[in-house]
This record gives structure tokens, sequence and C-alpha cells, in this order.
């Protein structure tokens, strides 16, 4: 088999992903048991929930009240929720991605945690290390509230910490509890968010081959290359700032975002690919952030993919909804368990968020 590597790439050896870990809430709920649940009778709501390409996410919703309904929780509450299903999730995701890496606590030495969902000090990084039992002198990081596109921003760090560290083990979790980030005042902006996120966690082990261990084997895919594109006209299209109404923290997207993303994502790629060697067609894989229906689509029209190539993309959406930052590496591991990558091959992984941001990244196998 000839190999696709384009010759500006052949000699990089850039760090590679050598595991992957995913969870997610015991507790899942379809579209129409979320309507049901919050008594949701508003025919426009209605259809912003049973028409966004999702069939179920994993949540944790509020307590009942004594008559059957939701009781609507404190920002404190909110923010008990976040932490505790935070590590629940964390913990879960890291030991899964752990096993499937073939290592172990012990072998970790740099924690980078990812998270949109609520604000804490000490971070996940620091409170995971201590559930954990990892090394004291682990280093740690902890990038939060960045958003849906933070995982890619957080990964370009840690495989920087990793090139820089050949042969240590250095992990990232994003760990994302959207629930915690959930108002219910019955409007519609609340509602076309309420009707979109998810919680997960997801965790991706990272490590740069030492000299000694290099070959010229490409067993797993290596991180090649990191871009950035920011949107600055579109800065307040996708916010989580506080409600004074409510007392609570509220996300808010704006519904022309699917276009502006999609308008850019062409930009952004061509720009990933400048001076690679590589074309788009020469690109096999395609991990994109499972944003909302409208804006897959409109990233695979301005990049002219077919549904085939964003089958994970829209896999993730429909079983768990939008995820935040952890969203492609839930993509990502259901493209790693079909075992259909070639040695040779090149995949992109693209986000987008607050900024307005996209954010992508080149690998190859």
């Amino acid at each position: 088999m000839q190999l696709k590597i384009a010759e500006p790439l052949s000699g990089i050896k850039g760090p590679e992903i050598i595991g992957v870990g995913t969870s997610t809430p015991p507790t899942m709920y379809t579209q129409k048991d979320l309507l049901k649940e919050f008594d949701i009778t508003d025919p426009r709501i209605r259809s912003v929930f049973l028409n966004g390409a999702i069939e179920r996410r994993g949540l944790t919703l509020p307590r009942l009240r004594g008559d059957g309904s939701r009781r609507m929780e404190t920002q404190g509450e909110l923010l008990k929720k976040h932490v505790a299903n935070g590590l629940v999730m964390g913990r879960e995701s890291i030991e899964g991605c752990l096993e499937n890496a073939n290592a172990t606590l012990a072998d970790v030495r740099h924690l980078c945690c990812v998270t949109s969902t609520g604000f804490i000090t000490p971070g996940f990084s620091a409170l995971l290390i201590k559930e954990l039992g990892i090394s004291r002198h682990c280093s740690r990081l902890d990038v939060v509230g960045m958003g849906c596109n933070a995982g890619l921003n957080a990964l370009g760090a840690v495989a920087g910490w990793a090139g820089a560290h050949p042969g240590e083990l250095a992990l990232m979790v994003c760990i994302e509890v959207c629930s915690a980030a959930y108002v219910f005042d019955g409007t519609m902006r609340t509602s076309v968010v309420n009707s979109l996120f998810g919680d997960g966690s997801a965790a991706v082990a990272v490590k740069a081959a030492s000299p000694a261990t290099q070959t010229d084997v490409i067993p797993r895919p290596r991180l090649l290359k990191f871009t950035s594109c920011l949107i600055p006209d579109a800065a307040d299209a996708m916010r989580y700032d506080w409600d004074d109404d409510q007392g609570k923290f509220s996300f808010y997207l704006d519904p022309e975002i699917p276009y502006v993303i999609g308008a850019h994502a062409e930009l952004s790629v061509n720009r990933l690919l400048d001076g690679t060697g590589l074309r788009r067609s020469d690109i096999s894989h395609w991990i994109v952030h499972s944003g909302g229906k409208k804006v897959i689509d409109a990233v695979r029209v301005n990049l002219g993919l077919t549904r085939q190539q964003v089958r994970h993309t829209t896999g993730v959406l429909r079983d768990h909804g939008n995820l935040s930052s952890g969203s492609f590496l839930f993509s990502y591991r259901r493209l790693a368990d079909e075992s259909v990558v070639e040695p040779g091959e090149h995949g992109i992984f693209m986000t987008m968020g607050p900024g307005s941001t996209i954010e992508t990244a080149l690998v190859g196998w």
C-alpha cells in the first residue's frame, strides 16, 4: 500500500494519541421525555426539541417536588452538581482512557482538565489528582470557560507538553455537566439551549515517543498541526454570562451562528493544510464537533463533505446531544472503534465555540 504522507510532513514525529475514554450519566432522557418532564406545551419550543436530530441525552435533572414537577435549582445547587457529577464522569473517562492506552494512574505525568459548566478553585485537575491518587508531583492545567472549542485548544497545549517530555504520559479530560448550566424560564432563548446540550466527559492520552523508541511504523494518530480562527464580528454570538433576572449564569446562542461558522469553515481548513502538501481531498477522516444539526450541515455543505464523512459527528449528536468541549473525542472514539483507518491516512479534528472561534488539528496515522 502506498503511504499518503505528504513530503512536508514526512519528517514530523508529532505526539501520538494512545488512548481515549468517555463517560455519560446513568440517566438518559429522550427529547419526548424532557417535554413531558417539564410540561412543555408551546408548539414552537416542542418543535425545537423534536427537530434537532437528537434522540436522547444523558442529564441529571432537578429533584422532584411533592406534586411531581421539577423544582428549579439555585446557582449554588447547580455548582454542586457540576462538581459532584463532573468528578464521577471525569474519573470514569480517565480510567477508560488509561485502560485503552494500556497505562495506569502511576504513569500520568501531566493532567489537563477542560470545562465550561462551572467555576471552582481549585479546579478539577487538583480534585482529580487527589481523588484518583495520582502523584502529587503531576503537572496540571485547567482550561475553564472557553466553551465547545476548548478541547482542541487544550489538546494543543497537551501536545506541546508531551513533545517537551518525550516518553512521559499526558492526559486531557473534558468534563461538561451541561445540566448544571440550564435555566428553565420558558423563553425561546433558554429553550434552544435546553434542547441541545447533554452531560459527558471524554479523556485522551498523549505521548511523544522518546528517541530510543521511535520507529518508522505509524501505529497511532500523530498530532501534526493546530490552527485557530477567531471571528471577532461574532464575539457575542455564543455567550455564557450572568442573568440578573434568574440569578444564574445563562448560555446564549445566536440563531445565525451556524451560518457564521459555515462561512469560515473553508478558511480554517485551508489555513490548516497550508504548507503541508495536502489538499482537502487527501483527508480521509473528519471529526467535527457535534454543535447541532444546523452547524453540522453548514460545515458539511461549505467543505463539500458527504453525510458518510460526518457520520460519527451526527451519531454523537443523535445519541448524546452537544457535549460541549468533549464532543469531538466521542466521535474520535467511534472512529477508533471502527478499525477502518489505514497507515498513511490523514484526518482533521474541528471544533467551534465562543469567540466565535473555529479550532482545527491535523492528524496522521
